[in-house]
């Protein structure tokens, strides 16, 4: 006989995650689009001044004070995620081109433009020629991101089976 207890949903941080059959790679939401393949850190850093590698040293090394995280080389980018990608660093010749995902519009002059994909879903992007830039200031936004990408900003809402944002004040 079932039980007649309730069943308490999971939180969506709580839920496994997918796992892509061709390169192994994993995601929150299951096919996501992605592309497979198989890129090394190598490859970003060929024929780039040393100060360029500097700044993503500098800039893993602060994710990684925050916990776990998963680095993710593609082709034109090195993407970095929890459960989900909550930033990105693409090595140039004279700079570095980033971005973070937080769940709110943060309009501050370091960050070169920002794009709403959702009401929780805010793109920022911005550029770093220095590893100085990586401050109190971009490290705090940092710290906001990861808890994106660990989705902390989403909890199971039972009455209506959805998703919702747990950031907006009631």
């Amino acid at each position: 006989m079932p039980s007649k207890e309730p069943i308490e949903p999971r939180r969506r941080s709580e839920q496994p995650l997918w796992h892509c059959p061709k390169c192994d790679r994993q995601f929150a939401n299951r096919n996501q689009t992605h592309t497979c393949g198989l890129w090394t850190l190598a490859h970003h850093f060929d024929n780039k001044p040393p100060r360029i590698r500097a700044i993503y040293d500098q800039f893993a090394r602060v994710l990684r004070g925050f916990g776990h995280i998963i680095v993710l080389p593609e082709k034109t980018r090195v993407a970095f995620q929890v459960r989900m990608s909550f930033a990105q660093l693409s090595p140039r010749r004279d700079w570095v081109d980033g971005h973070l995902v937080l769940a709110r519009r943060a309009p501050s002059p370091r960050f070169r433009r920002i794009e709403t994909f959702s009401p929780r879903n805010h793109l920022h992007a911005f550029r770093l020629v220095d590893v100085k830039e990586i401050d109190a200031e971009l490290i705090g936004y940092l710290h906001e991101a990861y808890r994106v990408g660990l989705q902390e900003h989403l909890a199971f809402d039972s009455r209506s089976a959805r998703d919702v944002d747990t950031t907006r004040r009631r």
